[in-house]
């Protein structure tokens, strides 16, 4: 199993989720996926526990873009860890809040569980893709600031390279923000 075919399962994912297009949840995810959240704040929850892709679509992608918009996910390229069928990876969330304004800035983990090799699927652009069968979504941080930060932070998103960036070019752009301490920590324990 290549991480190649792996990142483009992720990557199809992260355009569902910040796109608002489930339809690409299926390049992603089999039918029997399940998705497990473990969520460290009270500034944001989930479902612990969601099987199903159309469940899941529903979680991740419909009910996500009612509340929120202006999304960037980044996978942090040097936190990717690949054993066997799991693959890891850190990430990083910039949104905006549809109701107000409030801008969000989170961070956490992604554990992947992925199919065998054998069961590779193409994807709607003809890349090949390994479908996951499980998603752990851990969310370390999800901090809110005011919408007065939000050319600030969506300016900063739009420097990085989408949706694969590196801690690196993070903490080089990210905004000098008392409010952004807790990130630049994340970012750095990580991988300095």
């Amino acid at each position: 199993m290549t991480i190649e075919t792996q990142k483009n399962s992720i990557q199809s994912y992260i355009r569902a989720k910040d796109d608002n297009k489930p339809h690409l949840m299926k390049v992603a995810f089999t039918d029997s996926a399940t998705l497990e959240m473990k969520v460290k704040t009270d500034n944001i929850s989930f479902p612990a526990e969601t099987i199903g892709l159309d469940a899941m679509s529903n979680v991740l992608v419909r009910n996500f873009s009612q509340t929120f918009e202006n999304v960037y996910t980044f996978c942090l390229s040097d936190s990717f860890v690949s054993q066997g069928n799991v693959l890891s990876c850190d990430w990083l969330v910039c949104m905006s809040e549809r109701d107000g304004g409030k801008v969000r800035v989170g961070a956490g983990k992604y554990d992947w569980h992925f199919q065998d090799e054998e069961n590779r699927t193409a994807n709607i652009n003809g890349i090949v893709s390994t479908l996951a069968t499980k998603l752990v979504i851990t969310i370390e941080q999800m901090l809110i600031l005011s919408p007065d930060h939000s050319d600030q932070i969506m300016e900063w998103a739009g420097k990085l390279p989408y949706p694969f960036s590196d801690s690196e070019q993070m903490i080089e752009y990210i905004p000098d923000l008392e409010s952004l301490d807790m990130i630049t920590e994340f970012l750095n324990k990580k991988y300095s």
